[in-house]
């Protein structure tokens, strides 16, 4: 069995809950879009801004198959909620005595949304710039979705932190480690750590050959 799709932790309280590609692409997504951010004003670093944008279209495009086709936690269908549920879950926190969720809450499901609508939107924005002749409001409009991107990037780090002290747990941590406290038949069975592995060689393979010349 390949090591990465193994569990050496003996910490009986906590499950595997984030496998392994949601694990890369969470992180592997934030590091390009906050590159991203950050070169994008300077002419010197363009084809490197250009490249990161290609990464994030990538990412995205796996993250919305895996949605369908992953793990329990990483599907849609487990996490998104409706409106209503939003609200009682807000109203739970305002109450000290927060509904909990093995995987994301219906508040963290919202961000995760809007972070991938505003990456699409980042992207395809992006993408219009690049054409010949583009439009002044192309332009405008990248930098208006890349800014609220960032935004939102921001309000979503606050609100990990102050969730994991309303529940008692280490949001970031789990996401680095993949695992939660939760009863051990809620846990997922399969790390897909080959997945995970093979999604890193890409992105790194992907960016040394766009930016080798």
């Amino acid at each position: 069995m390949n090591p990465l799709d193994t569990d050496n932790t003996t910490e009986p309280s906590t499950v595997k809950v984030w496998d392994w590609p949601v694990r890369v692409f969470h992180w592997t997504l934030a590091a390009s879009v906050l590159s991203a951010f950050f070169t994008g004003e300077n002419e010197d670093f363009e084809r490197l801004h250009q490249t990161l944008g290609w990464v994030a279209a990538g990412l995205m495009g796996f993250r919305v198959v895996w949605g369908l086709v992953g793990t329990r936690y990483a599907r849609f269908a487990e996490f998104v909620r409706s409106p209503a549920q939003v609200w009682a879950y807000i109203k739970s926190l305002r109450s000290g005595q927060p509904q909990h969720f093995v995987g994301h809450n219906p508040v963290g499901a919202v961000a995760v949304i809007l972070l991938m609508g505003l990456t699409a939107l980042s992207v395809y924005t992006g993408w219009l710039v690049l054409a010949e002749d583009a439009a002044e409001w192309m332009e405008e409009s990248h930098e208006i979705a890349a800014h609220a991107l960032i935004a939102v990037v921001l309000v979503h780090v606050i609100g990990v932190l102050w969730s994991s002290r309303a529940h008692g747990e280490n949001l970031l941590k789990a996401m680095l480690t993949g695992r939660k406290a939760a009863p051990s038949e809620a846990g997922i069975h399969h790390n897909w750590g080959v997945l995970g592995l093979a999604m890193l060689l890409a992105v790194a393979w992907y960016m040394f050959v766009e930016l080798r010349g």
